[in-house]
């Protein structure tokens, strides 16, 4: 069966208000096959150029998931960690979660080189709905116990062939190292070079795989 709007994934109506108000209408075919196994609790392994809508195909399962939590995250720590390669990236996800969430009470942080630290630090100690950071600035913050990532729930490695092509291995091990292994989690990636594999086994548990051209 084809999806053909995104009420039928169920997401709640803030999203649906904020997909409206955005001009986001149909479904794109990384948005129609990802959104739903996530929703169902499913990792993804996915294979997507930028420009497919990624960022909805993640964004949206996370966002409807964490509006249905109760309270508020713990200080120093975060509901949802979306990892991205370059600060342009980071700035554009931000920007598309804001948008999607719309007037509902979810809080986002950017952390990135060439922010104020101290600010991201504050930020954090009140702990946060959804952090999108750079790999080199968040093990900053993790070697400063400034972040924990015990408690985070949805984890996202966006372009992780080119967060790799940039040096960030090491990193991005130390990240999926902190994380709590119950978690869902998710890894988008233009090309399947053998090293986005092995970050991938380490990430994903049985994961639905899903590619766009």
């Amino acid at each position: 069966m084809t999806i053909q709007t995104f009420a039928e994934f169920g997401l709640a109506q803030p999203l649906l208000d904020g997909l409206a108000r955005s001009g986001f209408t149909v479904p794109t075919p990384i948005q129609a096959q990802a959104i739903a196994p996530q929703m169902a609790g499913r990792d993804i392994l996915g294979v997507a150029q930028t420009g497919t809508g990624k960022t909805a195909a993640f964004g949206l399962p996370i966002l409807h998931a964490i509006l249905g939590l109760a309270g508020r995250p713990a200080p120093r720590t975060c509901r949802a960690l979306i990892l991205a390669p370059t600060r342009e990236l980071a700035v554009q996800i931000e920007t598309s979660f804001r948008a999607f969430a719309g007037g509902a009470r979810l809080s986002t942080l950017l952390i990135l080189g060439g922010l104020s630290r101290n600010g991201q630090i504050r930020a954090l100690e009140r702990g946060v709905d959804v952090v999108i950071a750079t790999p080199g600035r968040l093990t900053d913050l993790i070697d400063a116990k400034a972040i924990r990532l015990d408690e985070t729930r949805f984890v996202v490695l966006d372009e992780a062939d080119r967060m790799l092509d940039m040096g960030f291995v090491q990193p991005v091990r130390r990240i999926i190292a902190a994380l709590h292994p119950r978690r869902q989690s998710a890894l988008f990636s233009a090309t399947m070079p053998d090293e986005v594999r092995e970050i991938a086994e380490s990430l994903l548990r049985d994961p639905v795989r899903v590619s766009v051209a």
